[in-house]
């Protein structure tokens, strides 16, 4: 039940980091902006803390990471294993070694979805200011 409690609060930190990433309205400027890079790096650092916690909690209900090999053992379930993954997931693809099972396959494949679109979205924006500026 607390774990329960936590992972629902963890999500709703996670959906939170998100509303302020796209409702903050403080970077205007076109080329390279401090602002908009230091906005990034926070949400991004936010996210894969979030989801590392996430992990973590989870892995109290059932197992998370599985180390692949052929005996496809479970991994280690410590903080710093999930943080791990989890900086892997929001920054690549992931580097194979550990592979999530269960309910954390879904949690993955969103962080790796928003690992991907949120640097897409940042030059997306950057663009479109330096064209409003242009004009």
């Amino acid at each position: 039940m607390f774990a329960g409690i936590l992972i629902l609060l963890t999500i709703l930190f996670l959906i939170g980091n998100l509303f302020y990433f796209f409702t903050n309205k403080t970077f205007k400027k076109a080329g390279y902006d401090s602002v908009l890079f230091y906005n990034l790096f926070f949400v991004l650092l936010g996210l894969t803390l979030g989801f590392a916690f996430l992990y973590y909690l989870l892995s109290f209900q059932e197992t998370v990471l599985v180390i692949n090999d052929p005996t496809e053992d479970p991994a280690e379930p410590t903080f710093l294993n999930f943080l791990y993954f989890s900086g892997v997931t929001i920054l690549s693809v992931g580097y194979g070694d550990l592979v999530p099972v269960g309910s954390a396959r879904f949690f993955a494949l969103m962080q790796a979805a928003l690992g991907f679109l949120l640097p897409t979205i940042i030059f997306l924006k950057a663009l479109n200011n330096s064209e409003e500026d242009d004009e």
